[in-house]
């Protein structure tokens, strides 16, 4: 497969763009530049040109080993021997992405599974290993990262998979009283979850009955029994809309699962895609190829045909088992034990040596949503020049929040309601809507990644009287610890909080007690020496 590169080409294929916002210059893209928080303030911000584009890379095939060869050339994978899937794996996974930044784990010799029956966990905690999945320099930043999921939802090209007669996943196949879950070393990944949960860095496929459409998301699943296993999904994604639709027919809903793939198909997994589109056209628009699929034998939906492990069989109507608890992305055990559909196993499939992928909800920020902000900033960016608010100077999703709780976005306010205008799109637009709880607007001074420059922002330049706006009843999850209602009433209030100077002030304003520009410029070049080596690079 041929991922896109940042600077490689941006082709644009026969078929029509996943996503389309032409709101967006044509011209150069702007960064910012992450440096020091005070080059930011008083029109202080740098900006460097980066003509963000999308082509060939030249390597056919990519798959989940491919990029496992990548991160230890680049010295991001830690292999740990012996740890048992009980306790160890969950408890060192826990410790380790405490802080993103550290290496991505690879468990082998796993106590009571057969050497080489590997677990992948600390996956997408990295900008290198992010930039690395989608073909980026590993050292390109995570503006850089914005901005290239801002052209690829401009302009990416939409490429149907390819089906093909065999693959790596075909070399271990069992069917009907062979199939067994648990030959998968699936660990129990906090200490108070309910289970082993299989499914944390899947893809669940499914087809729609009225329609062409193969969609795939990441959705928990639990093993329960040698070939039961449980899948929640939230209401309102589309898995459980298509789920529904089979249901209402009486009909069982086909369901295939996949547990180790290309880390690129994965971050699809857990994005917005919109309704109707398929995310395997969205990948194949960033490899630049077709997917290559094979179809499952009792279902026929398509599943990578160099995937690690994959699952087929039937959700039945009425057909639940009791699931949970999992610590999740909210950083809690919200939502308890409940009953979920269960998906009675008919085949399953792996290869030499399965790696099961495992992207571990907890404490934000965490796996399971570190990698999503970068996406979700550029989704959310695109959204608001799609509705026509202008002059977007940033976008940030605070990793704090799971990449969903916070969001920021800074603007140069260009008329009065300008900034409360942006806020409220954001809070609702589809790639922000869902799990919103805060949403700041700051001006083109705040870099909005930098939460001290945020916070000074909403200490000194918003009036609780008039700049901050309570939502009540957005989308929302049971999963959220402040929801309504987690049994019945899943809706959540959110708060919309206009952090930039007064419009009607603008020119009365105090000015900030900082250097300016030019101030700036002269003594980096004139005492470099002493300066710190990070001011001195932002130059």
């Amino acid at each position: 497969m041929n991922v896109h590169g940042a600077k490689t080409g941006f082709g644009k294929g026969p078929d029509a763009p996943i996503f389309s916002n032409k709101a967006q210059d044509d011209g150069d893209q702007f960064l910012y530049s992450r440096h020091t928080h005070s080059q930011f303030r008083e029109n202080a911000l740098t900006i460097h040109p980066y003509h963000f584009s999308i082509g060939a890379a030249g390597v056919a095939n990519k798959d989940l080993r491919d990029w496992i060869s990548e991160i230890e050339a680049a010295g991001e994978l830690h292999k740990i021997s012996g740890a048992e899937p009980k306790e160890d794996i969950g408890g060192i996974v826990d410790i380790v992405q405490r802080k993103m930044g550290n290496p991505a784990l690879m468990f082998d010799d796993i106590p009571g599974f057969p050497k080489g029956h590997r677990v992948l966990s600390n996956l997408v905690t990295s900008t290198p290993r992010i930039n690395l999945a989608l073909d980026l320099p590993a050292d390109a930043s995570e503006m850089d990262l914005i901005q290239w999921w801002r052209s690829y939802m401009t302009d990416a090209p939409s490429i149907p998979p390819k089906q093909v007669n065999g693959g790596a996943l075909l070399e271990n196949v069992m069917e009907g009283g062979d199939v067994d879950l648990t030959s998968i070393p699936t660990p129990i990944w906090h200490e108070h979850d309910g289970g082993h949960f299989i499914g944390t860095a899947c893809m669940v496929v499914m087809k729609d009955p009225d329609s062409d459409w193969i969609n795939y998301g990441t959705y928990r699943m639990q093993v329960h029994e040698p070939d039961v296993a449980s899948v929640m999904m939230s209401p309102g994604k589309h898995g459980r809309l298509i789920m529904e639709k089979y249901h209402a027919r009486g009909e069982p809903c086909p369901v295939a699962a996949v547990f180790g793939m290309h880390p690129a198909l994965f971050m699809l997994a857990g994005l917005e895609i919109p309704y109707g589109k398929s995310e395997y056209e969205a990948a194949g628009g960033i490899f630049d190829e077709a997917i290559e699929i094979i179809n499952m034998p009792k279902t026929g939906l398509p599943v990578p045909a160099n995937a690690e492990i994959a699952l087929e069989g039937y959700i039945h109507p009425d057909d639940e088992v009791v699931e949970g608890p999992l610590g999740e992305w909210t950083g809690y055990y919200a939502g308890g034990q409940r009953p979920e559909p269960a998906i009675r196993v008919e085949t399953m499939m792996h290869r030499n040596n399965p790696v099961l992928m495992g992207a571990v909800p907890a404490v934000p920020p965490n796996d399971n949503t570190y990698y999503l902000g970068h996406y979700r900033c550029g989704a959310v960016w695109s959204q608001l020049e799609a509705a026509g608010v202008p002059e977007i100077k940033g976008v940030w999703a605070h990793e704090a929040g799971g990449s969903r709780f916070w969001l920021t976005v800074a603007i140069k306010q260009l008329y009065g309601g300008h900034a409360k205008q942006a806020g409220l799109v954001a809070s609702q637009c589809l790639a922000g809507a869902y799990c919103n709880r805060w949403t700041v607007v700051v001006d083109e001074d705040i870099d909005p990644t930098n939460i001290n420059d945020v916070i000074w922002s909403m200490c000194t330049r918003c009036d609780p009287r008039e700049d901050v706006d309570v939502i009540s009843g957005g989308w929302s999850s049971h999963l959220d610890p402040m929801c309504f209602d987690d049994e019945t009433d899943r809706r959540n209030a959110r708060v919309v909080v206009d952090a930039c100077i007064p419009y009607r002030r603008r020119d009365t304003f105090p000015i900030v007690a900082r250097n300016s520009p030019e101030l700036d410029d002269r003594i980096r070049k004139k005492w470099a020496e002493v300066l710190p080596n990070s001011f001195v690079k932002g130059g």
